[in-house]
């Protein structure tokens, strides 16, 4: 063997082999500046090994060429002074403070707050009030107009009505089934609003009240007796709390 192969030998399995224990394949460096004496030091033991396959002679001088190339070899590596896994040389944030969670250029991850679950609407219940024909008459036939018999069933629910924690209040108008569909809903809806409007002539709170029609489409009792359709000409009170 030349002189120049047992000389350059050593030195290449050195420094392939402390080349790839350097550096790990996610940048970090395990071996770097501030870990030169055990690059030395393994430099030492792989130079004086190979170095004594040749020779008692030739294992001195390959620990020690062994020693230099090791330190030279991570010396040259990039430190890493702020100890989170990232070489300086590419550590965009050099002064993460420790036990900081980083991304690849060694910059804190960004910290995102909490999501908050809305908080649950409180639960509410809802009293309804039914005023129909089967008690006393609410309106004249095929007409909106309330009678004194309803003005005065609304005006003894006024108390309840506007109680402090009634938090909303729907009007909702039904009929029997005499006359078409489409008349039926336009009465539903009229008797509602009269319903709605002496409600506020009494000083219900505009911002609690709405009204609807909801024609025949919702009958409570048999529509081919005279009976059945007194209880379906109706107006409900939706009270919600």
């Amino acid at each position: 063997m030349s002189v120049l192969t047992r000389t350059v030998l050593p030195v290449l399995l050195l420094g392939s082999l402390l080349t790839g224990c350097a550096t790990h394949s996610d940048g970090t460096a395990p071996l770097n500046q501030r870990t030169w004496p055990i690059c030395s030091l393994i430099g030492g033991l792989v130079g004086g090994g190979l170095g004594a396959i040749e020779s008692a002679g030739w294992a001195g001088g390959g620990a020690a060429l062994g020693i230099l190339t090791g330190g030279l070899i991570c010396y040259s590596q990039d430190g890493d002074e702020d100890d989170d896994g990232v070489f300086d040389r590419r550590d965009r944030c050099p002064d993460t403070p420790a036990n900081t969670p980083v991304e690849h250029h060694g910059c804190p991850l960004p910290q995102y707050p909490a999501s908050v679950k809305p908080a649950e609407p409180a639960p509410t219940s809802t009293e309804v009030v039914t005023l129909s024909d089967a008690n006393d008459v609410l309106f004249a036939f095929n007409k909106s107009d309330l009678t004194p018999a309803a003005r005065s069933e609304l005006d003894s629910l006024m108390s309840k009505l506007q109680n402090a924690d009634v938090v909303s209040i729907k009007v909702i108008g039904h009929t029997d089934s005499v006359g078409s569909d489409a008349y039926n809903q336009g009465l539903s809806e009229r008797r509602a609003s009269s319903v709605a409007d002496y409600l506020l002539s009494q000083g219900l709170a505009p911002n609690k009240l709405t009204s609807e029609g909801r024609g025949e489409r919702e009958p409570v009792a048999d529509n081919d007796t005279d009976e059945g359709r007194a209880k379906n000409r109706r107006v409900e009170l939706h009270i919600n709390r």
